[in-house]
């Protein structure tokens, strides 16, 4: 078998792990092999006695022939087996998610006190029975094809099916050098892995489809990064992501394919991510391939709607960030809005504007037009004409599913026709009074019908505040009011508390997540575990968030505030 070179040192763990009657970690190349007849601590037997395996992975598809780990392109495969590269200095566990690892790892939180773990998370050792992969694919960057891409300093360090049933996807992000490195290191750095860890977390609770992050480790090794792009080359910490998905294959996987005519593997490849993940449609269907794209098309619309209901702008819309789930992945310069703007741009190295919040809808069009692009040489001239149809509506898609999320961020019941001129009206009221947009969505859920129709905006409603020196926030109200009245059985109590469970108090604003990073930077992570908790439930007052001043106007130097690719 291809990968009989790599079994050695693993099996040489496992006997060691075998004499606790259960399998363990095997080290990586360059980490610390355990004594003869040594067993882990028992603290850490709950880590010992857990695996992850590659086979799902390994028996479907051909990997790099080449065993060598150095920058390359690479052909006719889907991974190139590599291994993490451990820290040289010492490692600080950061934060972990306690529901990750105890609802999708079935791992006790007591594990994350066992030095196996600390290694495990950082690199330095990878489960038994699982071979760490990097994953070739490619992608349109900014709206030109780029090539080869790939897994330039993420390792996906073996699959886990729980106790559910679900199968999850395990990868470690800023662990080292693969052969898709290009020019970079292999590793991540502190305020971006953190920002990662945070948002992709917060995602989840603000009901978003998105990955999970299970933990967030940060080391004492200098990497050097020009944040900014500007030439100010900076020393930072190293730092690593566990991040889970149930998948990470994303549209560039199969534009890589495409673009190389290895036709055989494209199939194999989309045959594989429909039997697994997409279980409606049957594998003996000839229309698979339509199906599968009709049901990403419809899925992507989705996903977007919601981004622009919580105001996320993703900030690099690459189609190797986009996910053939529909899944939020790849967190880099992204960024809540606080003031309505849909010219809103969270990167700053977006010069042209491209990733714009109000051009993701556009944006998620060319990138499923690349997808489509993609399928082509595995359709027909009949499922071509027929997918090229679907593709053209996914406007319909997307327009009609913001606009129910948007009449639901409103209190809204029932269809009228001028649900949408409402919804446009307070968002232009917005846009010019620069109004926030979580708040004032927030703050219409916290008030009563009556002190609307009296104008009569309490001083903590301060989002309210400025949306009412618009002259034409009396008559929006007026109609909102009008509209509020026509939902049948409805009362305002009923529609404040609806509204209050789909409008957030709490977002990770780029200000509260740059406090974080600032105090990390000097080993204090108590933001960084305030902030998991209260992201947790973001739709309920807490006292540490207010106190915090998590819902107060933004502080003034958050407007300066810039993030950029540089991570």
């Amino acid at each position: 078998m291809w990968w009989r070179p790599w079994l050695p040192a693993c099996l040489a763990w496992g006997c060691v792990a075998a004499l606790c009657g259960s399998r363990g970690l095997c080290p990586a190349p360059n980490a610390s092999r355990p004594e003869p007849g040594q067993c882990p601590r028992r603290r850490a037997a709950e880590l010992c006695a857990w695996a992850l395996s590659s086979d799902s992975l390994l028996d479907i598809f051909p990997v790099d022939v080449i065993q060598e780990n150095y920058v390359r392109n690479v052909r006719n495969c889907i991974f190139s087996v590599v291994y993490p590269t451990p820290f040289k200095s010492r490692v600080r566990l950061v934060a972990v998610s306690k529901e990750v690892l105890e609802n999708i790892l079935d791992l006790d939180i007591s594990v994350k006190g066992s030095s196996d773990f600390l290694e495990f998370v950082s690199g330095g050792k990878v489960a038994f029975g699982s071979v760490p992969l990097a994953h070739r694919y490619g992608g349109h960057q900014f709206g030109s094809w780029a090539g080869q891409l790939g897994d330039g300093r993420a390792h996906l360090i073996g699959v886990y099916t729980n106790r559910h049933g679900e199968r999850w996807e395990l990868q470690l992000k800023g662990s080292g050098k693969t052969p898709y490195s290009r020019n970079g290191d292999g590793r991540a750095v502190l305020r971006s892995s953190l920002r990662e860890f945070l948002c992709s977390e917060a995602m989840h609770y603000l009901g978003i489809p998105t990955s999970r992050a299970a933990s967030l480790v940060v080391s004492d090794d200098d990497v050097w990064r020009d944040q900014f792009y500007n030439g100010n080359i900076k020393k930072e910490r190293g730092a690593i992501v566990l991040r889970l998905a149930k998948s990470w294959f994303r549209i560039g996987s199969l534009e890589i394919l495409a673009h190389s005519g290895e036709l055989h593997l494209l199939r194999r490849l989309l045959d594989f991510i429909i039997q697994e993940h997409f279980p409606s449609i049957a594998m003996n269907d000839s229309n698979r391939y339509l199906e599968f794209f009709s049901t990403v098309v419809s899925e992507t619309a989705n996903l977007i709607s919601l981004w622009m209901s919580v105001g996320f702008a993703h900030g690099v819309c690459n189609t190797d960030n986009f996910s053939l789930l529909s899944i939020t992945i790849d967190y880099g310069p992204f960024g809540f809005m606080d003031s309505y703007d849909p010219d809103f741009v969270p990167n700053t190295s977006d010069d042209e504007r491209r990733y714009k919040i109000g051009n993701q809808a556009s944006v998620g069009l060319f990138n499923l037009s690349k997808l489509l692009q993609a399928l082509k040489p595995l359709l027909d001239p009949r499922q071509k004409q027929l997918a090229s149809q679907v593709l053209e509506g996914y406007g319909e898609h997307y327009y009609s599913r913001f606009t129910e999320l948007f009449k639901t961020k409103l209190g809204l019941l029932g269809e009228n026709e001028n649900d949408n001129y409402l919804i446009a009206f307070l968002l232009k009221i917005m846009e010019d009074t620069k109004a926030d947009f979580t708040m004032t969505f927030r703050e219409l859920s916290e008030i009563t019908a009556d002190q609307l129709k009296e104008l009569h905006i309490p001083e903590e409603f301060w989002a309210l505040q400025d949306l009412a020196k618009h002259k034409l926030f009396s008559e929006w109200v007026t109609m909102y009011l009008l509209r509020l009245n026509s939902n049948n059985g409805d009362s305002d109590a009923k529609r404040r508390t609806r509204m209050a469970n789909v409008n957030p108090r709490y977002i990770l604003r780029n200000w509260m997540a740059e406090s974080a990073v600032q105090k990390a930077n000097l080993n204090d992570f108590s933001e960084v575990q305030l902030l998991e908790q209260v992201l947790q439930h973001p739709f309920e007052r807490q006292e540490a968030a207010e106190r915090a001043g998590y819902s107060l106007r933004p502080p003034a130097w958050a407007k300066h505030l810039k993030v950029s690719c540089s991570s």
